[in-house]
């Protein structure tokens, strides 16, 4: 196992080579950036996902000074009627002075040390902003993978049992109704019914702590934090745990019609003895193949519009923010880092599928 584990770590290196390249091929060719944003923001037309401009530069602070009347040739729309060394000033700020591979050989060899620069538009530096975020990202993540795999897995082996009972069709009608409910839609829908909207004020509507949260006692804040979770987590966790309840019934369904399971039964095992000493292990393969992307997704892509919504400060609000407003070190770092993840979330659900079937032997498999 050790062989595997070294291979698939020295994997790793190329794979997220290749993302970033492709990542920054791309943003060659994207419109606009962060030498545009700044003129648009000079001639008032700027609609980035921030109003301003903070440190980390002061592009637009020494515009005032840059303005001259006569136009010039210039690669960046908006450019006209600005002196051409306050552009140049403005590439060299933002590091586009440079030819993109060497800018591209530069970032990478940063980002091996974890050293991400400094944000655009704000002036601090892009690894401060990311443990800020970090705490609410995982919070969201951590608490509804948890949460769905709880009501999932127990949801899902009682409707592989009683597969065609009342049961199971009145629950499938309440699976297949939650999974076509977008997350942000249902979100607001709590908030109009539970937090003030317009029928009970019960639940906190932003952030994941109340204003008082350091006078409170140790239970006190744990309350108080999970209080500010029930909404969001709700939301997220709607159409989750519908999709890993039709796949724990399905896998158990599977198993359960194989051989081996009639061969238990003949034995005189009870069902319980056959469903949990020997299909449990076989089925529970699939649904453990399923956590990276389950976590991966509620980390990132699947908080997004809940982190907005329910305003709460996280990675995925960050990512999206730092796109719109062309602050590419922000982007390219939360890039790496939600790509690292997922390739190590792969590797320990490897690690896992052998601990629970240790027949399986990835060493004897091509990657």
């Amino acid at each position: 196992m050790g062989t595997y584990i070294i291979k698939r770590l020295l994997l790793m290196v190329p794979t997220l080579l290749g993302i970033m390249l492709i990542s920054f091929t791309l943003i060659q060719f994207a419109p606009g950036g962060p030498v545009e944003r700044v003129l648009a923001q000079l001639a008032g037309t700027d609609v980035g996902a921030t109003a301003r401009i903070g440190g980390g530069g002061g592009g637009a602070g020494e515009a005032g000074g840059a303005m001259q009347g006569g136009g010039f040739e210039s690669k960046y729309r908006g450019a006209q009627g600005l002196d051409p060394e306050f552009i140049k000033s403005l590439e060299k700020q933002f590091g586009f002075d440079k030819p993109a591979p060497e800018r591209f050989w530069m970032m990478l060899k940063n980002y091996a040390t974890f050293n991400f620069g400094n944000s655009y538009f704000r002036d601090v530096a892009v690894i401060d902003l990311i443990k800020e975020k970090l705490p609410v990202s995982i919070s969201l993540g951590l608490w509804m993978t948890f949460i769905s795999y709880m009501i999932s897995i127990p949801l899902g082996i009682s409707k592989a049992v009683r597969d065609g009972s009342a049961f199971d069709i009145w629950t499938s009608s309440v699976v297949i109704v939650g999974f076509a409910i977008p997350s942000f839609l249902f979100a607001i829908l709590l908030i109009v019914l539970f937090a003030g909207g317009s029928f009970w004020n019960i639940f906190p509507l932003r952030g994941l702590t109340s204003d008082n949260f350091e006078q409170l006692s140790l239970m006190g804040k744990i309350m108080d934090y999970a209080w500010h979770l029930v909404l969001p987590l709700t939301a997220l966790a709607i159409s989750a745990f519908a999709t890993l309840t039709l796949l724990t019934k399905n896998s158990f369904l599977d198993e359960i019609k194989k051989q081996y399971v009639i061969t238990a039964r003949a034995k005189g095992l009870t069902d319980k003895q056959v469903l949990y000493g020997h299909v449990f292990r076989n089925a529970m393969l699939i649904v453990i193949a399923g956590f990276p992307g389950a976590f991966i997704s509620a980390f990132f892509a699947g908080s997004l519009l809940i982190e907005q919504i329910f305003s709460l400060d996280g990675l995925g609000l960050l990512g999206f923010k730092s796109a719109i407003d062309r602050d590419y070190p922000v982007v390219f770092a939360t890039l790496y880092i939600f790509s690292l993840m997922g390739l190590v979330t792969g590797l320990i659900t490897d690690l896992v599928y052998t601990w629970i079937d240790p027949r399986i032997d990835f060493e004897k498999r091509e990657l």
